[in-house]
């Protein structure tokens, strides 16, 4: 297992480092996090629904993605709502208070257990993630993803403490000091993580960590640059561009405040043809030739805020005078005639006019699209993917003057388009297929782009973070930490 001494101290990351060298190795690796946090989130082969991030590791282990990796899922709605998803399905939503009172507990701690038992006899080794801290000791009697998970399933567990946000070694010793006996002796192993400048300067630094927390320093790695893999959730926002620049064509992809599946941009932020940047005021909506409405947890209340804003005139206004506007899920019910939600799903009963920009209405419901799907797209034509998750249906007009996206490989029509620089779909994942990316620029005169395969650019991208980890880390220690029957 790693654990953190806090959240976002890059225990995804290295969980998806430790599957790629895992595999890499000659074994079969699985990744497992008992409960996550994210609207970021994937739909398995299944059709069912776990955490990005859990798919992005399978990914790197080269395995299908499955629920027993990511058993419960919490999706915020608001600021002390989350949507519950338990084994790939939601079973409603809690309030935080609620959710993380002891009643009720029993029956996830099962569920989390159950799920590693099953994963456990298919792979080995399995790679855990613990979440946020380890040390919440108000938490330690209900928490179902750190120690209790680990000694349940008998795992070493190897602490990932952050040095670039300072107080290393506070929060390490912090730690490892908050634990009872037992669960301290589990710990068999510290790694530092995210440091910039000379290592050489922490020599005596590792020396002093070892002799106060009285457990081995694994390794110190390095900051890395140059290596993409993708972002856990939205807090890496906060580094992304916000300005248009000149020379490229400009892709604005509007901050909602509950945006989900950053991730679909991924792609399309390494496209040396544009510049894509993200928008949170309509003076910066303006200096983008193309607006793309992403994904929402949070439909009506993020139409509300686009026109408390004025972020909903902005769009409407880019359209008038004919940039294109694109919306993926979430977004594509906004930029519909109407948004109903009378179950609910959303919070209260209501229903909200949306931007108008094509002709359709979506009814909101508590049954959940999930799905992998394919398609063909382009001339000529090529294999694309992509995949849904939303609660909610979407339907034309009666004699409305549009068209459907696409059409996927079981026949069923996809999305709306009014014409080529407007248009919605619901799947996610659309923007990883270069064929659909030419489709979107070629009105602004581009050349398409060929170059290397998305998926090899990832399956790259996993081998330089597996060969930066491993240059930094002490593997020997890791493999004989790992062969030991101590716990």
């Amino acid at each position: 297992m790693l654990a953190g001494t806090g959240s976002d101290v890059g225990k995804s990351v290295l969980a998806a480092a430790f599957c790629r060298i895992l595999r890499q190795d000659g074994y079969r690796p699985a990744p497992f996090k008992a409960q996550n946090m994210s609207l970021n989130s994937y739909a398995t082969p299944e059709g069912l629904e776990i955490g990005r991030a859990q798919a992005v590791q399978a990914e790197a282990a080269g395995i299908p993605c499955h629920t027993d990796m990511n058993p419960v899922l919490l999706k915020p709605n608001s600021d002390h709502t989350s949507q519950v998803v338990l084994n790939g399905l939601p079973v409603g939503n809690r309030a935080a208070y609620d959710y993380f009172r002891s009643a009720g507990r029993e029956g996830l701690r099962q569920a989390v257990c159950e799920a590693f038992d099953r994963l456990a006899a298919r792979y080995n080794p399995v790679v855990m993630e613990g979440a946020g801290s380890v040390a919440e000791i108000n938490l330690r009697e209900t928490d179902i993803v750190n120690m209790p998970m680990a000694r349940h399933a008998g795992a070493d567990v190897f602490l990932v403490a952050d040095i670039d946000r300072g107080g290393v070694f506070a929060s390490a010793y912090g730690s490892i000091m908050l634990q009872t006996p037992e669960d301290r002796k589990r710990i068999k192993g510290i790694i530092i993580n995210k440091f910039r400048g000379d290592l050489r300067l922490f020599s005596d630094g590792v020396r002093m960590m070892e002799d106060v927390c009285g457990v081995p320093v694994l390794g110190v790695v390095p900051y890395f640059q140059g290596i993409h893999i993708e972002d856990e959730d939205a807090v890496d926002l906060a580094g992304k561009p916000s300005r248009a620049e000149e020379g490229r064509v400009n892709v604005a992809v509007v901050r909602l405040r509950h945006l989900s599946n950053f991730t679909d941009f991924d792609r399309l932020e390494r496209d040396g043809r544009v510049h894509l940047f993200y928008a949170d005021s309509p003076d910066v909506l303006r200096q983008a030739e193309i607006i793309i409405l992403p994904g929402s947890k949070n439909t009506i209340d993020d139409l509300e805020w686009l026109e408390h804003t004025g972020m909903a005139a902005a769009v409407v206004r880019a359209r008038e005078e004919g940039r294109t506007v694109m919306g993926i899920c979430g977004g594509y019910q906004m930029m519909g005639r109407e948004v109903a939600d009378p179950e609910g799903v959303e919070g209260v009963p209501r229903t909200k006019s949306g931007l108008g920009l094509l002709p359709v209405r979506t009814v909101l419901g508590k049954e959940k699209a999930t799905r992998q799907v394919e398609f063909l797209f382009g001339e000529p034509e090529t294999r694309c993917r992509g995949y849904e998750i939303h609660m909610g249906r979407t339907a034309f007009e009666e004699q409305a003057q549009a068209v459907p996206l696409l059409r996927l490989s079981d026949g069923t029509e996809e999305g709306c388009m009014q014409d080529r620089k407007c248009m919605g779909t619901y799947l996610h994942g659309i923007l990883d297929n270069p064929s659909f990316v030419d489709f979107l620029l070629g009105p602004y005169g581009l050349e398409p782009a060929g170059g290397e395969d998305y998926a090899a650019f990832k399956e790259r991208q996993y081998d330089l973070l597996a060969d930066h980890v491993r240059r930094h880390l002490d593997m020997e220690a890791f493999y004989r930490i790992l062969s030991s029957d101590e716990r």
